[in-house]
């Protein structure tokens, strides 16, 4: 598949096969995504790759808090887990609301589970002084992860971005290990997609790229 067929129809996979990522794929897959960039090239990406059902069970579980947020928010209009606009439903909604468990079921369900989480003793985070939420540590982890998307679309395979287990990080870094100084970037669920979709709906160009200023005038082709 060439570069440019993987980055137009690299889709978000929930729904697997019951066909094995082997270990060989695995290999392959990190082995081309490791040449993602990162801050200062630091490297301070790690990814800890899970096949135990019981391990991916629980993350599914942690992975309840958010989603119920995230559910709850979206159901009633609200842009869920935003940092500029804080929600409008109160907890009885957010424990209430139904459906929480198909949208986590992808995560333990997935072949392999990949949770992705960066060093953040190795990071740049040159925004970490101004008033808003922290995102340019992402630059130092998120390539990797899309590198992984777009390696494993190349072959067959697929994923998607997941950040509800993000929410329950200190249970998560007990369950996985992980060091104090590294912090969850993403949970991705892999395996062979049931439908491989090859036509994706993103905006135009000229929707999202200006000349000179934000309100300048549209890059046209």
């Amino acid at each position: 598949m060439e570069l440019d067929e993987v980055m137009r129809t690299t889709f978000a996979a929930r729904e697997f096969t019951d066909d094995p990522v082997s270990d060989e794929v695995l290999w392959q897959i990190f082995d081309l995504a490791r040449f993602a960039p990162s801050g200062g090239n630091r490297q301070g990406g790690h990814v800890v790759v899970i096949r135990d059902p019981d391990t991916r069970a629980r993350v599914a579980e942690l992975s309840k808090t958010a989603a119920r947020r995230y559910l709850a928010q979206r159901g009633a209009g609200e842009s869920p887990w935003n940092p500029v606009h804080p929600p409008g439903i109160t907890q009885q909604e957010i424990a209430e609301v139904p459906g929480v468990d198909d949208f986590v079921a992808p995560v333990g369900k997935a072949p392999v589970l990949l949770v992705f989480s960066v060093d953040l003793a190795v990071v740049a985070a040159v925004d970490q002084n101004l008033d808003r939420i922290g995102v340019v540590s992402g630059a130092s982890v998120y390539p990797l992860i899309w590198n992984t998307l777009l390696a494993a679309r190349s072959l067959g395979y697929g994923g998607t971005f997941t950040t509800m287990a993000v929410a329950e990080e200190p249970a998560m870094r007990e369950l996985l290990g992980l060091p104090d100084t590294h912090a969850i970037a993403a949970v991705v669920p892999l395996g062979k997609p049931v439908k491989q979709l090859t036509k994706l709906r993103r905006r135009p160009v000229e929707e999202f790229v200006t000349w000179e200023r934000y309100d300048g005038a549209p890059l046209d082709a």
